[in-house]
């Protein structure tokens, strides 16, 4: 199954207050390894960007007035993610803001298999930092590009941490011996719980294949 990358940036924390996505970003990985292939726009939120948000992410009301609106792009962006697994950092929050824009638009929520990393952090180190940032500074990912958020830019960081997260495995995360059912028993008791589907032992092989011969240890 190919994976792929997703995050967005919005207008605000929730849907509940009425906000909206501005910028959708998604890269799609092969057996753990990237394809090339992306999807990345900017949107019209059709209301005003908070200023919380825009210190996050910086885009102004006047610059994302002359973006398309989610209507125009949905059929795109559905095509793209279509039988794909989902990869996502928080994934709560940018699914409840997807399923939002779907829901407006009288469509169907998301039923992707979804793996949330920040769920797969937290198991793996537990009281640590697990934010996009700490874990980049963990695996010394280059994240000195993201002086602001922006979806493309955090998919890219998130596809190498997520491959290091796959692929630097400690006991309670052996993918390749671990106990299903006991696992998806420990999900159901965490906040948030989606089923978290696994890479195979053959996708685990490839890409451990692909790292030996491109990649130094730690993806750098």
């Amino acid at each position: 199954m190919n994976d792929v990358i997703l995050d967005t940036e919005t207008t605000g924390l929730s849907v509940k207050d009425g906000h909206r996505i501005v910028e959708i970003g998604c890269i799609e990985l092969k057996d753990l390894i990237p394809t090339q292939k992306k999807f990345h726009t900017y949107l019209n939120p059709e209301r005003k960007v908070s200023e919380k948000a825009l210190e996050v992410h910086g885009y102004t009301d006047e610059f994302l007035s002359k973006k398309k609106k989610f209507s125009e792009v949905v059929d795109e962006f559905l095509s793209f993610i279509k039988n794909k697994r989902l990869v996502i950092h928080n994934a709560e929050f940018d699914l409840s803001h997807l399923n939002n824009e779907l829901k407006i638009l009288g469509k169907e929520e998301i039923k992707n298999d979804i793996v949330d990393t920040l769920v797969l952090a937290r198991d793996k180190f537990p009281g640590s930092q697990i934010s996009l940032d700490a874990l980049c500074k963990r695996y010394r990912i280059d994240n000195t590009k993201r002086s602001l958020h922006s979806a493309l830019v955090d998919c890219e960081l998130l596809s190498k941490v997520y491959i290091n997260l796959i692929d630097q495995r400690e006991p309670t995360l052996n993918f390749q011996n671990q106990d299903h059912q006991k696992r998806d028993e420990y999900f159901k008791n965490v906040s948030y719980y989606k089923k978290i589907v696994l890479p195979t032992n053959d996708e685990i092989k490839k890409h451990q294949e692909y790292l030996k011969k491109n990649l130094k240890k730690n993806f750098f």
